[in-house]
């Protein structure tokens, strides 16, 4: 599995998918500020990544 690290397409999708608190979803606008941000932004992709699998198996 590649990543493209400055690949911000998951982040857009992901704010629309569900509502997110202020926080979180200046976080995936804004990006990473600190380390603490970069283990949320890790927590919020893990998420994401569960929510699309259900989401995909749903259109199938």
């Amino acid at each position: 599995m590649t990543n493209k690290w400055n690949d911000e397409s998951w982040q857009k999708d992901f704010l629309n998918m569900k509502s997110h608190s202020p926080a979180d979803a200046k976080l995936l606008m804004g990006g990473v500020k600190g380390l603490k941000d970069a283990w949320r932004l890790g927590v919020l992709h893990v998420e994401y990544e569960k929510l699309k699998k259900i989401q995909d198996q749903k259109q199938q």
